[in-house]
């Protein structure tokens, strides 16, 4: 049987993407073009691909537990030493990440965490110290506040690059955020 490797994300708005993004590239990070800046709600999980309308079915309804909300991005944060990890602060919006996180991995998308979820930005992953330092000091100051009116399902394509695959409005309509 044949597996989808997905993952649920809100993803960040340009222009704040492109700055993102091109940090990741400044710091030598290999994932600056396969992975577009994102909040993650499900990690990268395997599910059997003919289980991907029933997955959808699923995020469907989760996104029903959230009304569209404010995101606040604010400053570095890292989770080295355990892991070499920078990435950027949610300051606000973290509890409906919580809360859609906690609706999404259930049903078909049940599984363990290897660490509890915190909801971040990746800024620069498994890269030298010195670009770690890099992204942590370049991007100490940065902010962005924007709309989040629906969450994203992305599958993995085999060269590893993350493929937008289905939005799943928030609230279960299009409305904008609350301000």
């Amino acid at each position: 049987m044949s597996e989808v490797v997905v993952g649920v994300a809100v993803a960040i708005p340009q222009p704040h993407a492109t700055v993102l993004t091109n940090w990741r590239r400044h710091v030598g990070d290999p994932a600056a073009d396969l992975v577009f800046p994102h909040v993650t709600l499900l990690p990268p999980t395997p599910v059997p691909a003919d289980a991907m309308d029933d997955v959808e079915a699923h995020l469907a309804v989760a996104a029903k537990e959230v009304e569209p909300f404010s995101m606040h991005l604010a400053g570095t944060g890292t989770f080295r030493p355990l892991s070499p990890v920078v990435f950027i602060q949610v300051a606000t919006g973290v509890s409906q990440c919580e809360t859609l996180e906690g609706a999404i991995r259930t049903g078909p998308l049940e599984r363990e965490l290897a660490f509890p979820y915190h909801p971040h930005v990746t800024v620069a992953h498994d890269i030298p110290d010195a670009g770690l330092d890099d992204a942590y000091d370049g991007l100490s100051t940065f902010v962005a506040r924007f709309a989040v009116g629906s969450f994203v399902l992305f599958s993995r394509e085999d060269g590893g690059r993350w493929t937008w695959r289905t939005e799943f409005p928030l609230g279960g309509t299009e409305g904008d955020a609350a301000g």
